[in-house]
């Protein structure tokens, strides 16, 4: 399987590395947290680590630790808006349940 980018995610990221001035693209994971187990983790990467496995789309790179890779296989990540701002939305198939906040999720 493997975590797909909507366009409109791929031009977010792409946008944000543009800003940053570097980078090689959007590190995603997983940690435990919240009411229901884990949380999503995202920040720019800065290098691509061993034990990542690279995922491109859009002409943009998305990097998942080998740790998270088993939480997110299947994810879609898209960007869209919601109420007055934009948000990375996660389209994952491994959900069983989520806080009512949105923040957090059980496999």
């Amino acid at each position: 399987m493997a975590i797909t980018l909507t366009e409109s995610a791929a031009k977010h990221i792409r946008s944000q590395i543009e800003k940053s001035g570097k980078g090689v693209g959007l590190r995603l994971g997983v940690k435990k947290s919240g009411c229901s187990g884990f949380a999503y983790t995202f920040d720019i990467a800065q290098e691509v680590l061993e034990n990542d496995t690279v995922f491109e789309g859009f002409g943009a790179k998305l990097l998942v630790d080998a740790q998270s890779l088993p939480y997110l296989e299947g994810t879609e990540l898209e960007y869209a808006k919601e109420g007055l701002g934009h948000v990375f939305k996660f389209n994952n198939p491994n959900v069983k349940n989520q806080c009512g906040c949105g923040e957090s999720f059980a496999v």
